[in-house]
């Protein structure tokens, strides 16, 4: 029995397999080895039936975590997850990598992440090309979850949203400035907090006011991530993974387009594509 985890940092994915079918599943919040600590780690994995149930049969767990880019960071989440998966081989490799074996397989491509958080490089079919991309939800990740709630809620705060925006905003969140400020600077699992606007894109993807901030948001992601990338690896396929990628696939095209390029794939959810990849 196996199991592929692939977690950004606000949701992990499990799959658990058996001779190549898929037995159980289940969701939890993010496995962030840069901002989850062991303690924390393991309360979440106990409050899962599923994985209680399953972890002294899973032999074999594949790992892909957003956070997970340095030697040390994996090989800290490998221990934390062997102390409740005690009779499991475990294999860490960070959300990129996991991106690339979903979108390529053992191909070479460009891959770009665009889920809670957002990253990009080049896949030989092997190994990832290394890069200075990955800064996280303060100094980077542009296109992503996070930064889109990120300006959502400013906007909100300063009232610069038009204001059938900026009442439904306020009756769905139920939020002033204070609540705000204390939620960011004060609690811990801010990644999460901001990535939970996403939804707002999503009810109001139509809004021109809504448009424009997707349409500068992506193109910022393609100038700072995706054609530097291109640049030094002209005429290979590019792929896209992720959750603000699947959702707005057309949005993304259309960015593309403008920029002279043509995407080759765009996969929502990488978790099906690595649980046939390593079942198989």
């Amino acid at each position: 029995m196996i199991a592929v985890v692939y977690s950004g940092s606000k949701t992990a994915f499990w799959k658990i397999a058996r001779d190549g079918k898929t037995i159980a599943d289940c969701t939890m919040p993010g496995i962030n080895p840069c901002f989850n600590d062991q303690k924390a780690i393991l309360q979440f994995l106990n409050k899962k039936a599923t994985l209680i149930n399953h972890a002294e049969s899973i032999k074999k767990i594949y790992v892909f975590a957003a956070g997970a880019s340095s030697k040390e960071r994996r090989a800290e989440l490998a221990e934390t997850l062997s102390l409740f998966f005690k009779n499991s081989k475990i294999k860490v490799r960070d959300d990129l990598y996991g991106a690339a074996i979903s979108a390529c397989y053992n191909a070479s491509g460009i891959v770009g992440i665009l889920g809670s958080g957002s990253n990009c490089s080049y896949f030989d079919g092997k190994k990832l090309e290394r890069n200075n991309f990955g800064l996280g939800f303060v100094l980077g990740d542009e296109g992503s979850a996070n930064y889109l709630g990120k300006i959502v809620l400013k906007r909100f705060i300063q009232g610069k949203l038009p204001k059938e925006l900026q009442t439904e905003f306020a009756s769905k969140y139920n939020l002033d400035r204070p609540q705000v400020l204390d939620r960011i600077y004060k609690k811990p699992m801010v990644q999460q907090f901001l990535s939970s606007f996403f939804d707002f894109y999503l009810e109001h993807r139509n809004h021109p006011y809504i448009a424009a901030i997707l349409d500068k948001a992506f193109n910022n992601y393609f100038k700072t991530y995706l054609l530097p990338t291109l640049k030094l690896h002209p005429g290979n396929a590019i792929h896209f993974v992720g959750i603000v990628a699947g959702n707005f696939q057309d949005e993304l095209r259309a960015m593309a387009g403008k920029h002279g390029l043509e995407i080759t794939s765009i996969t929502k959810e990488p978790i099906y594509n690595l649980l046939n990849y390593y079942s198989n």
